[in-house]
């Protein structure tokens, strides 16, 4: 199924900006610049909306302007306006289980504890289908230091591995946006090195 919204995942508020569990709206923001599409706030979507082009595919990109646990308001208002299928949707979201500077792509399966995906997939009547887009922060060592390490800013050096991985997203946007799915976990998930000797085989041929 076809891509038709992108959805950045965050807290709103000057302070929690640069904040790691602001991740996936990092994405979206980045997403919008590169594209040249402006975000507005929509009251009755609870959230920031913009319509953005791509390749000349036409998407929505979403960043809820509620906190991270009640993320399903905006999407599910979304979705029901414009009949946009969980399946039709990508959420882009900080993953403690992944390195700075790894991104992944992953669709249905456990929310592993995310209270956005939780609530985005309570609001649409328990549909985990959406695909998802692990952006990862990192996890650290003691799990008392969760809610301190997703509520503070990355060292310069890690926000910048993550940009990078961003591009990384960039390159795949067209295979994502038609449905492509096998073809953009291939490349996405493909280690740089592996992708760069591939590149040299090509090269020599």
């Amino acid at each position: 199924m076809s891509l038709s919204l992108i959805v950045g995942l965050g807290n709103p508020g000057a302070q929690y900006t640069g904040t790691r569990h602001n991740a996936g709206a990092w994405f979206a923001e980045m997403l919008a610049r590169e594209v040249g599409a402006t975000f507005k706030e929509e009251k009755k979507f609870f959230g920031r909306l913009a319509v953005a082009n791509f390749g000349g595919v036409e998407f929505r990109l979403l960043i809820p302007s509620t906190f991270m646990n009640e993320s399903g308001r905006a999407v599910g208002a979304l979705c029901h306006f414009f009949k946009i299928p969980a399946a039709a949707i990508v959420v882009a979201h900080d993953e403690l289980d992944l390195p700075p500077g790894t991104v992944r792509l992953k669709q249905g399966g456990g929310l592993a504890g995310h209270n956005g995906l939780k609530d985005i997939s309570r609001h649409l009547g328990g549909d985990q289908s959406f695909r998802r887009l692990r952006i990862g922060i990192g996890r650290p060592e003691h799990k008392a230091d969760v809610t301190p390490h997703v509520l503070s800013k990355p060292a310069p050096a890690e926000r910048a591995a993550v940009d990078v991985a961003f591009a990384e997203v960039l390159a795949i946007m067209p295979a994502l946006l038609a449905d492509r799915w096998e073809d953009a976990l291939k490349s996405l998930h493909t280690p740089k090195a592996v992708k760069e000797n591939l590149a040299d085989d090509n090269t020599s041929e």
